[in-house]
């Protein structure tokens, strides 16, 4: 294994973990709810008059952070690797993975284990371990 030191970034992983556990930190400890991304979206498609404003606060929030980083530097280089005829059928599946997993990567993962949840401990242990799998399917089973 190796680095791609071109496309190396330290400085700004660090500072993009930094804000997603800050925003996580401030959503729980100032209004008590978990930055689970399927939670706050799936909440709007069944929304209580009191707990649609911080909702789509936060979404509106995940689509101008790139904007306003974009007024600072250029985003990285968007490039797809896939066809729409697989990003649909692996969406769906990520999706309902998230229904069965009663979360998603970032309520899981950042949220869950830091409340030391075991079923976000269990979750996590999945996620990863899907995607090792996944990627060693693709990349040295499938590619010749």
């Amino acid at each position: 294994m190796s680095i791609d030191w071109l496309h190396f970034t330290p400085f700004a992983s660090f500072a993009g973990g930094l804000l997603i556990g800050l925003a996580a930190s401030a959503l729980i400890l100032m209004i008590g709810r978990i930055a689970g991304i399927s939670g706050i979206l799936g909440g709007l498609l069944h929304p209580r008059q009191s707990d649609t404003a911080w909702r789509i606060a936060f979404l509106a929030g995940l689509i101008a952070a790139p904007t306003l980083y974009r007024l600072a530097a250029p985003l990285p280089e968007f490039q797809l690797d896939s066809t729409v005829m697989v990003l649909i059928p692996a969406g769906l599946l990520v999706g309902l993975g998230t229904r069965y997993g009663a979360g998603c990567t970032s309520g899981h993962g950042v949220c869950g284990l830091s409340r030391l949840s075991p079923r976000s401990l269990a979750a996590t242990i999945c996620f990863i371990t899907a995607g090792v799998l996944t990627v060693f399917v693709t990349r040295r089973l499938l590619t010749p």
